[in-house]
């Protein structure tokens, strides 16, 4: 099984920049999107083959999910059944014959870290979710989780250290998640690989020179990792400030 993740920053501008010949070209068994950005009868995509499962925000042209699939699915729940928390289209799971998938596009803490408190409530929720999930069955998570976990997940730890993405707390959600039993598998793979991102700001022609972050993941259940074969980050892919990163799966 092939999966796909990619936070498009707006998928009627992505899909004006490329999104389909990169869709058709990545052939995805599960394709998942986050910061779709519009509510589905805004734009028409034809993906034969391809179910659509879309989570959009009530604000019009803010945050949003969705997952395009090939694959049947037991069912699709939207959002973590939590009011404070479901009004953002930020949560789609998919249960599948084996595992879960879930796309996930975490709340940004925000410029002067406005929004980090409502972060940190959002990441023990999520984390909540995650487990009674990974009860049932093994769970595979991806997408923009807008934290760079270690220094060499950014290009310029020192100078974004208290910054949006890399505070403390932040990062410290990030290390509870893998000690609840997951593993980051791009990092589980490639341990010491530096100088691959997935995110880099519009401004001061960061993808030029490669000032990124890896924001953008795919996190499994610890029992899953036998069976990951790959873990891709596909930075030759434009059309976003973001690229899509992958995961093979047996």
């Amino acid at each position: 099984m092939k999966l796909i993740s990619w936070n498009v920053n707006g998928l009627r501008a992505c899909l004006k920049k490329g999104f389909m010949e990169s869709f058709k070209g990545l052939d995805a068994d599960v394709f998942c999107l986050q910061e779709t950005k519009m509510q589905p009868e805004q734009a028409i995509l034809e993906l034969p083959g391809y179910k659509q499962y879309w989570h959009s925000a009530e604000k019009k042209g803010y945050s949003g999910t969705a997952i395009f699939s090939r694959l049947e699915p037991l069912s699709v729940t939207y959002g973590l059944g939590i009011e404070e928390h479901d009004h953002e289209g930020r949560v789609i799971a998919m249960e599948l014959n084996d595992v879960y998938v879930v796309t996930v596009y975490t709340p940004n803490s925000q410029r002067g870290l406005e929004r980090l408190n409502y972060r940190m409530t959002w990441e023990d929720a999520f984390l909540a979710y995650l487990k009674e999930l990974d009860q049932k069955k093994p769970v595979i998570v991806c997408g923009d989780l807008n934290v760079a976990h270690q220094e060499i997940d950014l290009k310029n730890p020192k100078t974004n250290h208290h910054n949006a993405g890399f505070t403390d707390e932040e990062r410290a959600k990030f290390s509870a998640l893998l000690a609840a039993g997951f593993k980051d598998t791009f990092r589980a793979l490639h341990p010491d690989k530096i100088g691959i991102y997935t995110g880099w700001s519009y401004l001061r022609k960061a993808r030029e020179t490669n000032a990124g972050w890896r924001i953008d993941y795919f996190v499994v259940s610890e029992r899953l990792m036998e069976r990951v074969q790959d873990a891709t980050i596909h930075n030759e892919i434009y059309g976003s400030d973001h690229c899509p990163v992958g995961l093979v799966v047996t």
